[in-house]
């Protein structure tokens, strides 16, 4: 059974998602503050976490920036503010995807498994998969989810590493939207490439961005200048 921590403010959004996510089986924890959803993060050790920007104590971003700074999670995050700067800024700390309110249980729901399936998928090496991908300075290594840039190591969201193994896979292959969105997150939506263009914008920061070519109106591939 999957263990998700629930930090919302608002009590009775937190009990409705809660109660929902128990309903489809998970293990669910709560926090209702910043503070106390980082402690929550370090005690049960979740799966997953679903996470409001705003916060008393400390906002989203900085539990986000802090849990994922001490043990990578899938991280949901919800907000109820329709601005362009949440999505990056959220990624940039290591947030995998974004819930806008109010939003649908069912849409939750759907996202809540999509992340946990990616999780699960990308703990099993396949039988002839490489366990250690290199390509013009970057060292991915599956078995570890480690990864080098130039022989420097750099911290990588579960999403962006996973992201970045599809890129590499084989290496120069231009990969559209639809078929990362859904190699990636695990279902093709092109009404949500929004999310991804930010998660390739996040990755280029961290690996160089010359290491990604956008291909216009296609997709994007990763360029082994080697």
């Amino acid at each position: 059974m999957s263990r998700i921590l629930v930090v919302e403010d608002d009590l009775t959004i937190n009990q409705t998602v809660t109660d929902r996510l128990r309903a489809e089986g998970f293990d669910v924890v709560q926090a209702h503050d910043g503070p106390r959803a980082v402690a929550a993060h370090a005690t049960h050790e979740p799966d997953l976490v679903v996470l409001d920007v705003m916060l008393p104590g400390f906002d989203g971003l900085e539990v986000c920036r802090r849990i994922q700074a001490s043990r990578a999670v899938p991280v949901l995050m919800l907000t109820a503010r329709d601005d362009e700067t949440d999505l990056p800024v959220g990624l940039a700390v290591g947030a995998d995807d974004y819930v806008t309110k109010p939003f649908r249980m069912r849409e939750l729901v759907a996202r809540v498994r999509a992340l946990l399936r990616r999780v699960e998928r990308a703990g099993q090496l396949v039988a002839g998969d490489q366990a250690v991908v290199r390509a013009d300075g970057v060292c991915v290594d599956r078995a570890t989810r480690r990864v080098t840039v130039d022989a420097v190591p750099v911290h990588l969201t579960p999403l962006e590493f996973d992201l970045l193994l599809v890129l590499l896979e084989p290496c120069g292959t231009v990969r559209s939207r639809e078929e990362l969105m859904r190699e990636v997150w695990g279902w093709a939506d092109a009404a949500r490439t929004r999310t991804l263009d930010s998660h390739v914008k996040s990755l280029r920061a961290k690996i160089g961005a010359h290491r990604v070519r956008t291909v216009h109106g296609v997709g994007y591939a990763y360029e082994d200048g080697s």
